[in-house]
């Protein structure tokens, strides 16, 4: 059906010429043909075309100027130039303009226009198709955001208030069977809520575009470790937090905040089971246009075989029933996108040391 064939545009101002392509072509293609520029142009505007092909030498406007004009209202038809050989310096004018998809010499031959028009089509068809992808990636992309932002408010929300009515009641029970049913609730909401909030800081650290500010990390480090002193039990932990910033820095602060919230919560729960004490170092400096982070603990390690993986997507190096797997690949994936680089060293039994390199965004 006629439907489905390609549409090409022709124009030539020879007339002969524009019979003889539509006499050879018509059964292969619908074809459209003009006798000068100006014509080609109303056709482009009126129909759809998929391939234009215009001849260089014409009266009144060439086949380069045609091709300038057709972009201006009509980007997406892939263009064909035909030519002379004394025609040199025109093509060269089109390549450095970026107008055309090739050029064919005259006199043309029927099965080179052929191929050169199936061609011709198979590329415009890819790009309309990577366009109405692309479309529906940006309307994917937003209604993802919507999505995070019901995650964050309609189901933390709701969890937040199981914890408060959870903690009022335990303060009107003394049964200890029946305090111990809440403290299984709590326990439950509270791994719920972290999941949640680490799906969060997934999709902020890997579909986020970046947001870059000046980065002051005294107030970062020491916002943060307010918040670790509420989440977790730090009385058996020697922590130690050092910050040297000596040059201005600029980033993406939430990125930050993803890369120090998972490397700390790492280094808490995979401690030892231990008396003895559990120390977090957390040393930032600032210079030469980059800032080095380096959280450094003495928990249980990561044997060898695993040190690889570990920045994989739900990997985990221990048998432990603690965290998502998620921490590590989502520090990485941080670290990349803001062009750092992160390295891991750990011994077994000794303790684990992480070092983020991040250049200012500025």
């Amino acid at each position: 059906m006629i439907e489905n064939k390609i549409h090409v545009l022709y124009i030539d101002d020879e007339d002969n010429n524009l019979k003889s392509f539509r006499a050879s072509l018509r059964k292969d293609f619908k074809i459209f043909t003009a006798i000068d520029g100006e014509e080609g142009l109303k056709i482009a505007q009126e129909e759809e075309v998929h391939v234009v092909i215009a001849d260089q030498r014409m009266p009144g406007m060439t086949g380069t100027e045609f091709f300038e004009q057709l972009v201006k209202f009509n980007p997406d038809p892939i263009r064909i130039l035909l030519t002379g050989y004394s025609d040199i310096a025109s093509v060269i004018d089109a390549i450095n303009k970026g107008e055309v998809y090739r050029f064919i010499d005259k006199p043309w031959n029927i099965e080179q226009i052929k191929n050169s028009i199936k061609n011709a089509a198979d590329i415009f068809f890819m790009r309309r198709e990577l366009k109405e992808k692309n479309l529906k990636l940006k309307k994917l992309h937003s209604e993802m955001n919507q999505f995070v932002y019901s995650l964050s408010h309609e189901l933390r929300g709701p969890l937040m208030s199981i914890s408060g009515v959870s903690k009022l009641a335990k303060m009107e029970v003394s049964d200890p069977n029946v305090l111990e049913y809440f403290d299984m609730i709590d326990s439950a909401t509270g791994k719920l809520d972290d999941f949640i909030y680490k799906m969060l800081d997934f999709y902020r650290s890997t579909k986020i575009d970046h947001k870059v500010t000046e980065i002051h990390f005294n107030d970062v480090v020491n916002q943060q470790m307010i918040a670790y002193r509420e989440k977790f039990d730090l009385t058996s932990f020697h922590v130690e937090v050092q910050v040297n910033q000596r040059d201005s820095f600029f980033s993406d602060e939430a990125k930050l905040r993803v890369i120090l919230n998972n490397l700390f919560s790492n280094a808490v729960q995979f401690q030892k089971n231990t008396s003895g004490q559990k120390r977090i170092s957390l040393t930032v400096e600032v210079y030469d246009n980059q800032a080095v982070l380096v959280l450094e603990d003495n928990g249980i390690g990561i044997e060898e075989r695993h040190r690889e993986e570990v920045f994989n997507l739900f990997s985990r190096a221990t048998q432990r029933n603690v965290g998502t797997g998620l921490g590590l690949y989502m520090v990485k994936e941080a670290v990349e996108q803001m062009g750092g680089k992160i390295h891991l060293e750990s011994q077994i039994h000794e303790g684990t040391t992480v070092t983020v390199v991040l250049p200012s965004m500025n």
